[in-house]
């Protein structure tokens, strides 16, 4: 399922890794980011959270999919301003997404679901800022339910 829907703009505070889908780098180092976040217990060092939701931001894009960009993980905030040493924070510009929506077992549903919007050619991306929102939908890894969010034209 999906749909076209207008955002606002808002916060994000967490851990980043600049990574490219060339060559599988990004799922590794998008795994090890995600291993680092919970094993670090960031979400509990994140200051100002205004929501348990974890996202998983896709932003600064050299160009497009098939560049560099940066993951940040974290949580959304009310600031990003005086954020612990090591930690990025990023305010995420609102406008027009694409709402996808996936269910089933995390991470095969989300990478089915990113290789089926890279080659959705009729998509008019805008490589700002795309993400997921893993809230209590996502409790069980192995029946999630996931929202992606890619910013369009």
């Amino acid at each position: 399922m999906n749909n076209e829907i207008q955002t606002g703009d808002f916060y994000v505070a967490g851990i980043s890794v600049r990574t490219t889908n060339a060559g599988g780098q990004s799922m590794k180092d998008i795994g090890e980011l995600w291993g680092r976040f919970f094993a670090e217990n960031i979400s509990a060092k994140i200051p100002g959270k205004v929501s348990a939701d974890i996202y998983s931001i896709y932003t600064d894009y050299e160009s497009d999919h098939t560049g560099l960009y940066t993951t940040l993980l974290g949580c959304r905030v009310s600031s990003v301003e005086d954020l612990p040493e090591g930690m990025t924070g990023k305010k995420i510009p609102g406008g027009k997404c694409m709402k996808f929506t996936c269910k089933g077992k995390i991470p095969d549903v989300i990478a089915a679901q990113w290789a089926n919007i890279w080659n959705d050619k009729t998509l008019r991306r805008s490589f700002t800022s795309d993400y997921e929102v893993y809230n209590e939908r996502a409790q069980n890894p192995a029946d999630a339910e996931v929202d992606i969010f890619v910013a369009v034209k």
